[in-house]
């Protein structure tokens, strides 16, 4: 089945999982202002009114008007027949990403695992021209592979490297990926590295989330754990890159940049946001001290065989195919910051209240 790119986008539908996302709020920001109509899958549909305003407020006065929802759940076969319906593609999002090790590892992996082929199933059945699957480096870095890392590498789903996370990016991309060839779906794989950039809301998950509580002061130190950092902009537009090139169909894209250590984007901040310096964390963890943390504490388990190891990795392959190209590096962090400064997020005065590294694990949503 080829894809053909000389439709008019304002006749084709795409339809975005978990639109109420980071990475599917700007996925589908780009596609309203390159004209397609976006139907977004939502939990509950109750939440339609507050993302299309949000998207409303970003997009040029006339594209939301090409927005419309539905109701649908991962954990559920209702409402996906009717998601895809009349769409030409899906751009599926949508998984779970709990911070730290959740209490229950099963029914994270099942929720990713299953209904990201509830999805699959329904653009089959629903004969969608192609899907493009968010996945992670967290499928590809965490194996018996070296840095950088590229498509080649797979996480080892066995390994104790593999955190509960880890694991449900791995069985779902794999599963996918098996599913696609079993009834000759049309698939490709966007595997970004830890998403950052700017938000268009007031709420942020676990990737932001890390700037977050960098900026209020909520660090003690910094371990000796780093990752490649990738804009949420131009990871949105590798998706529809993706969704649209030939060359796309059954690949997987790594989509990431620099790789930084914590205390070089801890660095990247003093420089950039002066005035809430003192609010950063200078001094560094020692590996002995996260190592003994991890018995009791979830956070420091999830990094805790992470510790100085280098996760760079390759995004040659979408430079090369897709004509992929980022902004620098670090703007995205810059932007994450700036972004939670102008919604109010990060307070005037400092807090004496820490926590140590609630940000888990290093990878995106």
């Amino acid at each position: 089945m080829t894809v053909a790119l000389d439709d008019d986008p304002r006749d084709l539908t795409v339809l975005v999982t978990g639109i109420s996302g980071f990475l599917a709020g700007h996925i589908a920001l780009q596609l309203l202002e390159r004209g397609y109509r976006v139907r977004g899958s939502l939990r509950h549909i109750s939440k339609s009114d507050a993302v299309r305003d949000e998207l409303g407020s970003y997009a040029r006065s006339d594209a939301a008007k090409n927005l419309s929802f539905v109701q649908a759940d991962l954990d559920c076969d209702d409402g996906w027949a009717a998601a895809v319906k009349d769409c030409r593609y899906v751009i599926h999002t949508a998984s779970p990403f709990p911070p730290g090790f959740p209490e229950n590892e099963h029914e994270l992996i099942r929720t990713a695992h299953d209904g990201a082929l509830r999805v699959l199933h329904a653009a089959h059945e629903g004969q969608v021209k192609r899907v493009v699957m968010t996945s992670s480096v967290a499928a590809t870095n965490h194996g018996d592979g070296q840095a950088p890392f590229t498509e080649e590498n797979w996480t080892d789903p066995s390994s104790p490297r593999a955190t509960p996370y880890y694991k449900s990016k791995t069985v779902t991309e794999r599963a996918a990926w098996a599913f696609a060839r079993e009834v000759g779906l049309d698939l490709a794989v966007i595997n970004p590295s830890v998403i950052l950039g700017p938000l268009l809301g007031t709420s942020f998950g676990t990737s932001v989330g890390l700037i977050h509580h960098l900026m209020t002061g909520r660090f003690e130190g910094i371990p000796r754990f780093g990752f490649s950092v990738v804009d949420v902009r131009d990871t949105a537009d590798a998706h529809i890159r993706a969704m649209t090139h030939p060359a796309a169909r059954g690949q997987r894209f790594i989509i990431g940049g620099r790789f930084f250590w914590l205390k070089e984007l801890v660095a990247v901040l003093r420089r950039s946001f002066p005035a809430h310096a003192s609010r950063l964390p200078t001094c560094e963890i020692s590996d002995e001290t996260v190592r003994a943390m991890a018995a009791s504490d979830p956070h420091a388990r999830s990094i805790v065989h992470e510790l100085n190891r280098d996760l760079s990795v390759s995004a040659a392959k979408a430079r090369r195919i897709l004509n992929w190209s980022s902004r620098p590096d670090d703007e995205c962090i810059r932007a994450s910051a700036q972004s939670l400064i102008d919604l109010g997020l990060i307070p005037v005065e400092r807090t004496d209240q820490y926590t140590w590294l609630t940000y888990s694990n290093g990878e995106p949503t």
